[in-house]
């Protein structure tokens, strides 16, 4: 009888460490594990995905502010942060799936789509996946141009240096994307954290967005696409009008490309203004 008890005792630790587990882990379109935070609770529902070869804690400054007054959903992309690593393609198409797939398993509506950097494009796929569900998409310095997307030929020549050598190309290529004004100890945080991820995950997740077709994505939009951009590159708003006639930007000066790290209670600010304009 102590034998079967003491097994008993075993066999509800093992069951219930799985279940902590996997309680923040939803299953993608090919079974891959799509991992996840969420904080706060509400009708409407803010879903953050980060940029290329980021994670969820990039929102660490918007998670707690929106918590208070929404349901806020952080999602770590396939190959990304603690997400599973076992695709063999990861186009934006498949990241749109993974946030569909949290979205499916946490039966949320009411969304408000908030991606960085890469992280918009997929949110401009996870939208067109989820007709209805969705009341806006916002992009965190992005949407230059949707017309043009990011540029192919400027996305292969990136590629071959990243290939030559991963850590020290991501240096080359991220650092110039912050102001010399950047607290330097921000800059040493995100490399660090975008060096962590597999060279090979990144180099094909960055091949496939110069492949994907942002323009028609946004057109199958049904929800507005809103920019809170720095001024650090260039948006073209009339050619996004033409593309989208919802789409509205609200700029950032004088930050670069990080614009929820650099300056959170600007952005946060503005996201503010948005969610407000909706309803």
């Amino acid at each position: 009888m102590k034998k079967i008890l003491i097994f008993l005792v075993l066999m509800t630790i093992a069951f219930s460490g799985c279940d902590s587990k996997d309680k923040n882990l939803a299953n993608s379109f090919d079974g891959v594990k799509i991992s996840y935070d969420i904080a706060g609770a509400g009708d409407a529902a803010i879903v953050f995905v980060h940029g290329w070869s980021c994670n969820k804690s990039f929102w660490k400054h918007q998670v707690p502010y929106f918590a208070k007054r929404y349901k806020v959903v952080t999602i770590d992309l396939a190959g990304h942060g603690a997400s599973g690593k076992s695709r063999k393609d990861y186009t934006i198409e498949s990241f749109g799936k993974d946030v569909k797939a949290v979205a499916d398993k946490l039966n949320l509506n009411n969304m408000i789509l908030v991606g960085h950097s890469m992280g918009g494009t997929v949110m401009a796929d996870a939208a067109r996946q989820m007709p209805g569900r969705v009341l806006c998409v916002v992009g965190a310095d992005t949407f230059h141009d949707i017309a043009i997307g990011y540029d192919r030929t400027e996305v292969d020549k990136i590629v071959i240096k990243l290939k030559s050598n991963f850590s020290q190309e991501v240096q080359h290529f991220v650092r110039p994307m912050f102001t010399p004004k950047t607290d330097p100890k921000l800059v040493d945080w995100v490399l660090g954290k975008m060096s962590l991820v597999d060279p090979a995950i990144a180099i094909n997740a960055f091949t496939n967005l110069g492949a994907y077709d942002l323009k028609t994505a946004a057109s199958q939009i049904k929800a507005p696409i809103y920019s809170i951009n720095a001024d650090f590159w260039p948006t073209n708003f009339e050619m996004n009008k033409q593309c989208v006639p919802s789409y509205k930007l609200k700029l950032m000066k004088g930050l670069g490309h990080f614009v929820m790290l650099e300056d959170s209670a600007g952005f946060n600010k503005f996201l503010d203004e948005i969610i407000a304009g909706l309803k």
